[in-house]
């Protein structure tokens, strides 16, 4: 019995939400912004806007007599970060040679299983290695947390706040200096003091943030061991439930803290590697579009060839609402 596209297409809607579960999973930035409800969708739009409070409103006059003239001047405290939609898909193709080379009524559903497991993964592959280090050649209108290039477009930036000069959702760091849009940053090659960094870097993103604690900490491999020898007598473990299996994850002060293959790369500076970016997801999260979100379309035939597809759509942005209540340390290893 031939295999409709019905079928095919209802087999990929009823496991695609267990894909997009086990897309945060395996990847340690997917993974913790789900987790803390960093996760937004919207209806639609062409960019995404975040208002932001950049400056203060209104200047205080000091009464002295009561007679004093009290300053009126003003600014408009609130400007709007822009970010542009990435969109992206996929396809999951299936060829009636491979339908008529395997046997059974329902083989064919199994090499779309296996297909739409291979998709999803390398998607997430790639959208975190976006995130994390922005060198995907693929996904290059995705936002990245990496802000290595000076003047660039990155989140956070491997520098002291009094150097940042990126540019994020239109907003320049040298334009407006505030706390809340320059992120923290501990260089180990300064302070050798591994805890000290770490803490460093907390206390200071606690002291700025708006809203929310330290959500979750992104370690590369060195920089986990590192911290686990570091607490190797007093280690604290939280049970991460059906993210990790209902095994148990090292915390730092409540939060996650995992590694990720893709830290430990090289800001671009010698002898320079990112290790550790603690997020707060209040003030960094990814958009999806309502109908954007790892969408799966019916399976279709393709004209001119014997072979049928369907694809996997995906409308997102990474986007900041505020900075300061992030880090970013080097050479924690």
């Amino acid at each position: 019995m031939a295999i409709s596209n019905d079928l095919l297409s209802s087999t990929l809607y009823s496991i695609r939400d267990g894909e997009v579960d086990e897309l945060y999973k395996k990847v340690a930035f997917l993974d913790g912004v789900k987790k803390a409800g960093g996760i937004e969708k919207i209806s639609g739009g062409i960019k995404i806007q975040r208002p932001l409070s950049i400056q203060e409103h209104s200047t205080i006059t000091q009464l002295a007599t009561g007679y004093e003239p009290v300053s009126l001047a003003v600014n408009d405290v609130l400007r709007p970060a822009i970010y542009d939609w990435s969109d992206f898909v996929a396809p999951i193709v299936v060829t009636k040679r491979e339908e008529m080379e395997n046997s059974g009524e329902y083989a064919v559903v199994k090499i779309v299983e296996a297909r739409m497991k291979s998709v999803m993964g390398m998607l997430r592959r790639e959208l975190n290695k976006q995130i994390l280090v922005g060198n995907s050649t693929v996904l290059t209108s995705v936002n990245t947390l990496n802000g290595s290039s000076a003047g660039g477009t990155g989140f956070l930036e491997p520098r002291a706040t009094t150097a940042q000069t990126n540019i994020v959702g239109g907003i320049s760091k040298v334009t407006f200096p505030v706390p809340g849009w320059l992120n923290q940053f501990s260089n180990g090659a300064v302070t050798a003091d591994f805890m000290t960094n770490l803490y460093n870097m907390y206390i200071a993103a606690n002291a700025v943030a708006p809203m929310g604690d330290i959500s979750h900490l992104i370690l590369s491999q060195g920089a986990l061991a590192r911290y686990r020898k570091e607490l190797f007598d007093v280690q604290r473990f939280i049970d991460t439930k059906t993210l990790d299996g209902g095994r148990m994850g090292l915390a730092f002060n409540g939060a996650l803290a995992e590694s990720d293959p893709e830290m430990g790369f090289n800001t671009g500076v010698v002898g320079e590697t990112l290790d550790a970016y603690m997020l707060n997801y209040d003030g960094i999260k990814l958009v999806f579009h309502n109908d954007g979100d790892f969408a799966v379309s019916p399976f279709e035939h393709i004209s001119g060839t014997t072979a049928r597809s369907a694809q996997l759509y995906v409308k997102c942005q990474l986007v900041a609402d505020f900075l300061g209540g992030q880090a970013v340390g080097v050479n924690l290893q």
